[in-house]
């Protein structure tokens, strides 16, 4: 079975970053083109054994190479989307990034070949064959098993946090959803996702991930797509919450508030702090309003006594943890406004070449 380990937790603070981008033609609609970028023609060194396809085939991921220092994380991610895109632009391609393309429509695109993939569909079925979505995973190294596991139990609640300040997907299958995140609504109908429920130590989770494996009910344990999740594999938390994003700025915000939160919770971990241990329905509350009003969200407050708006959430954080990026991105447009806006103004051209990535 393909179960990770207790010992792969030993590094602290180390990052990775992936992304998931579309592939687009010169009109910037989704197109098939992993099949070449992917298996075809060798990209560039960078992207080596750092590339892969998703479900479609106009869905094309990244990896950066581990970064052992946080202020390197900027250059590393820059690297690898410059050379995507230098390896888009020699196929003829271009690469957007959204959380949902809004130009993507799922019946009119091929699914990957893939057995992975092909007995994902034949598994799961409808949520799977209209899943479009492309997110932005964060990865944080922990140095100990069950600190990971205690680190991603609390991260929970800021996981709305996340995904509201992201929300970067209005449009999906061609018409506007009156949400602001549609693509975490789209991406929660399949198996074992969301918010993941609170566990008790390493060994709690192991023995989950082993069940789900040792059942057939996932194929490996990447099938575990939670919104966070300690990464047995490779011995960090991962926080898979929010939508993709064209501009590298806003990427890199997510990246330093992760980091400075899976930190801060090592920090409490190692003083013998107990947690909050919320149940998932109060976190799935806060998660709904994140993906309907975005940036106008409100959350019910880790004691539940009341409520506290997303801007003061922004405030709190910024100056507990030393970072400023989410409160760059709180007072510009969020994305979806953003989306809307473009399209209303000036055409669903000009929206599709919004999202489209540009060198740096």
């Amino acid at each position: 079975m393909d179960s990770g380990s207790a010992a792969s937790f030993e590094e602290m603070g180390t990052l990775g970053i992936e992304e998931e981008f579309y592939v687009v033609d010169d009109r910037g609609v989704p197109t098939a083109g992993t099949d070449e970028l992917v298996y075809e023609r060798d990209p560039p060194e960078i992207l080596e054994e750092r590339l892969d396809h998703e479900l479609f085939k106009c869905v094309i991921e990244t990896q950066t190479p581990k970064i052992e220092r946080p202020g390197d994380a900027r250059e590393n991610l820059l690297a690898v989307r410059n050379a995507l895109v230098d390896h888009a632009e020699a196929g003829g391609f271009q690469i957007a990034a959204a959380g949902l393309h809004p130009g993507a429509k799922w019946r009119e695109l091929e699914h990957a070949e893939k057995e992975r993939y092909r007995a994902q569909l034949e598994r799961i079925q409808y949520p799977q064959h209209r899943n479009t979505t492309a997110g932005l995973h964060v990865h944080v190294g922990v140095d100990d098993a069950d600190k990971a596991v205690w680190i991603a139990n609390e991260i929970r609640w800021y996981i709305p946090v996340m995904l509201a300040l992201s929300a970067n997907s209005p449009y999906w299958n061609g018409f506007d959803t009156g949400l602001q995140s549609a693509r975490a609504k789209i991406f929660e109908a399949l198996p074992n996702t969301g918010m993941p429920t609170c566990f008790d130590s390493y060994d709690d989770f192991a023995d989950f991930e082993a069940t789900m494996l040792r059942s057939d009910s996932i194929a490996d344990r990447g099938e575990l797509w939670y919104d966070v999740r300690p990464h047995t594999g490779l011995g960090t938390v991962e926080v898979r919450t929010p939508d993709g994003q064209a501009n590298p700025d806003r990427v890199m915000a997510f990246v330093e508030y992760t980091h400075a939160l899976v930190e801060d919770l090592s920090a409490r971990y190692d003083d013998g702090e107990e947690g909050y241990r919320h149940r998932r329905e109060l976190l799935d509350e806060n998660k709904w309003r994140a993906l309907r009003y975005g940036h106008d969200a409100g959350f019910i407050r880790r004691d539940r006594e009341g409520e506290i708006g997303l801007g003061e959430v922004v405030d709190r954080e910024c100056e507990r943890l030393g970072v400023s990026g989410i409160r760059d991105i709180y007072e510009a447009e969020s994305g979806a406004t953003r989306q809307r806006r473009i399209r209303d103004d000036e055409g669903v051209g000009a929206l599709y070449e919004s999202l489209l990535l540009e060198r740096r």
